[in-house]
């Protein structure tokens, strides 16, 4: 089905009014990435003229919350509800025997930089780089197909290098060098937000087939088709797909490279791909992100919460919502909303979500009159319902993110909890909020011309 596009969805946002389209040249050096970087990369951009390219560009087009709600028709904080339920109930893929990224089949004089206006977004970045690519490997022992966004740095003609960071990944790219042999894996370009967002699924913890996991999602089945010259399923409507093979015991330097927290990474030995095809569509469109944006942090943010979400309920049963700000790149600072059933309840939603995963440095936690993803609210609690010698925990010498620079600088982190929640019963007290009657209809828009 076609709608499973991104063109599909690039033309709904476009009827909406939601897709920036800019006519005018842009370098893919610098250029490019610094308009997304404006927006944070929460609108979607399409760059119809790239300097030196035929190809048109696009980002921006998963990097905005409320459109993961209107697709999965919920509310924005009520997110992790259909997430978790497409965790717990996948549904069967299709299979097709063609499809649309088959139009254009390319195995020979194949050159990334050449064929593709991949940028280059920092001063110190030592390549340009693809940092949009979902890559497919299929799990040896299970069959089952693990997707995940991978940087992939541009070495020149049919190779890239491979940042290899999930413990899983490594440990089967260790596997297969042991054995001596090449790792197949396809780089997936030119999707939907559904699609991103199904292949942040922890394959870890969960050990699911997230194509089946989008299926779950998208209330219908994904529809795949067999690669050219690998032994792999990639969507059918995608824009592109880069097939070919990790060679056994071959590594690079790869980076630096500007990463997720806004510092620049340091550059290290990783595996490289050898490209044995390139598949797309009739005028393919090259999808990016900008590191560091809402499009490049928040897809996993979302399953982030959703675990987050669990972990803390089993501790706070009246857990109203979870929220990882992106200025926190979706996993460093958690706000939790709660409804207090006893004393202490604040402190367990603390607890909680610093045990609910490494990367979690600083949490706050807020009654559930307090929207989580307003940081005026947040703020305004943590000003008007905190007392600093009572409510701040402090964990010194815990485990923390390698991407945090603090945390690779000293080995350990420090991690911090603020109860920002009011003595229980007095939300209708003396910390009852100041309401005004029809608020919600006085709109200025209405009044001011």
């Amino acid at each position: 089905m076609e709608k499973q596009s991104m063109r599909a969805y690039m033309k709904s946002l476009e009827e909406k009014g939601q897709l920036l389209i800019c006519q005018r040249e842009v370098n893919p050096r610098f250029e490019m990435g610094a308009l997304v970087k404006r927006f944070n990369g929460t609108k979607a951009i399409l760059f119809n003229k790239v300097k030196g390219y035929q190809m048109p560009a696009v980002a921006g087009i998963c990097g905005d919350r409320q459109r993961y709600a209107d697709l999965l028709s919920v509310d924005s904080e009520a997110l992790v509800f259909p997430l978790m339920n497409a965790v717990a109930g996948p549904k069967p893929y299709k299979v097709l025997s063609s499809g649309p990224v088959k139009e254009n089949i390319v195995r020979r004089g194949i050159d990334v930089g050449r064929m593709m206006p991949v940028p280059t977004f920092h001063e110190k970045d030592s390549n340009p780089y693809i940092t949009a690519g979902i890559v497919a490997i299929k799990d040896g022992s299970t069959g089952k197909v693990h997707t995940s966004v991978r940087r992939l740095q541009v070495l020149g003609g049919n190779r890239l290098s491979v940042l290899i960071e999930s413990p899983m990944l490594l440990d089967q790219v260790m596997d297969y060098d042991k054995r001596n042999k090449p790792l197949e894996l396809a780089v997936i370009l030119g999707y939907d937000p559904i699609f991103m967002v199904a292949s942040q699924v922890n394959s870890q913890i969960f050990g699911l087939d997230k194509y089946e996991v989008d299926s779950a999602l998208r209330g219908e089945p994904l529809e795949l088709v067999k690669c050219e010259t690998v032994d792999l399923l990639v969507p059918a409507h995608a824009e592109m797909v880069i097939e070919g093979i990790i060679p056994p015991k071959v590594r690079e330097m790869e980076g630096p490279f500007g990463e997720m927290a806004g510092y620049y990474g340091g550059g290290t030995m990783q595996p490289i791909m050898e490209i044995t095809a390139i598949c797309h569509r009739n005028n393919p469109i090259f999808q990016f992100n900008f590191p560091s944006s809402s499009e490049h942090v928040l897809p996993n943010g979302l399953m982030r919460e959703m675990f987050l979400y669990q972990h803390v309920r089993m501790m706070v049963p009246a857990v109203k919502a979870v929220h990882l700000p992106t200025v926190g790149g979706c996993r460093f600072h958690a706000i939790i909303s709660i409804r207090k059933t006893n004393e202490g309840d604040g402190k367990s939603a603390i607890l909680a979500a610093l045990a609910s995963n490494k990367d979690v440095k600083h949490v706050v936690v807020v009654d559930e009159d307090v929207d989580v993803f307003n940081p005026r609210d947040v703020e305004w609690a943590i000003a008007t319902r905190t007392q600093a010698d009572r409510d701040v925990v402090i964990i010194p010498g815990a485990k923390g993110s390698p991407l945090e620079p603090t945390h690779e600088l000293r080995g350990v982190t420090a991690k911090m909890g603020i109860d920002a929640t009011a003595p229980l019963g007095s939300l209708t007290g003396k910390f009852e909020r100041t309401k005004i009657p029809g608020w919600d209809k006085f709109r200025p828009e209405d009044y001011f011309v």
